[in-house]
C-alpha cells in the first residue's frame, strides 16, 4: 500500500501539473486572440455584443485594462437601424461582460431631437439590447445588429442616403 500511494502522488502531481500548464496556455490563447484582434467587430462577441453594434468605418481602437476604450472612426457617420443613429469621429466608454456604461460619441434621433447614447447593456436573455439615453432605456433584438452596417456620410439626401 505504502508503494501505491508513492506512484499515485507522483502521478498525481504531474497531472496537476499538466492540467494547470494546458489552462495557462488556454488563457494565454484567448488574451493573445484579444490583444491581436486588428478589428473590434472581432472583439464585440468576446464581451456578449453583436458585431454590428458598431458601423463598418471603425479605423482604430484601444482597450485598457480597466474596461475604458476610444474607437476612432475614418468619419463621423449615420446608420439606420429602428432609429436613425448618428456616430461621431471617436466614441468613448468602459466595456464590461454585456455592458457598456460612460459611453460618449453616439446619438440617437428620437423625433425631432438627437439624443447621446449613455449605455447599453445586453439583457440577461441575450435576446435584446438594451440602450440608455439618460435615464431612458429601450431595448431592441439583439438581432438587429448581427451584420456590421455600413456607415453613411449623410442622414438623409433627397429621401436616399449617402454612403461613405
Amino acid at each position: 500500500m505504502a508503494s501505491f500511494s508513492r506512484i499515485l502522488s507522483p502521478f498525481s502531481l504531474f497531472l496537476l501539473i499538466l492540467v494547470i500548464s494546458t489552462q495557462t496556455h488556454l488563457s494565454f490563447s484567448a488574451r493573445d486572440l484579444l490583444l491581436k484582434s486588428s478589428d473590434i467587430h472581432d472583439l464585440l462577441p468576446l464581451y456578449g455584443f453583436p458585431v454590428g453594434l458598431l458601423p463598418s468605418n471603425v479605423k482604430s481602437y484601444t482597450l485598457s485594462d480597466d474596461g475604458s476604450f476610444v474607437i476612432e472612426l475614418e468619419s463621423a457617420c449615420y446608420v439606420q437601424f429602428a432609429d436613425l443613429v448618428y456616430y461621431g469621429k471617436t466614441i468613448k466608454g468602459k466595456l464590461s461582460y454585456g455592458s457598456l456604461s460612460d459611453v460618449s460619441g453616439i446619438q440617437v434621433k428620437k423625433l425631432f431631437a438627437w439624443l447621446p447614447i449613455t449605455g447599453m447593456r445586453v439583457t440577461s436573455d441575450s435576446k435584446s439590447i438594451e440602450f440608455q439615453v439618460g435615464f431612458l432605456s429601450e431595448a431592441l433584438p439583439f438581432s438587429m445588429f448581427e451584420s456590421i452596417p455600413t456607415c453613411r456620410k449623410k442622414a438623409c439626401l433627397e429621401g436616399k442616403t449617402e454612403a461613405v
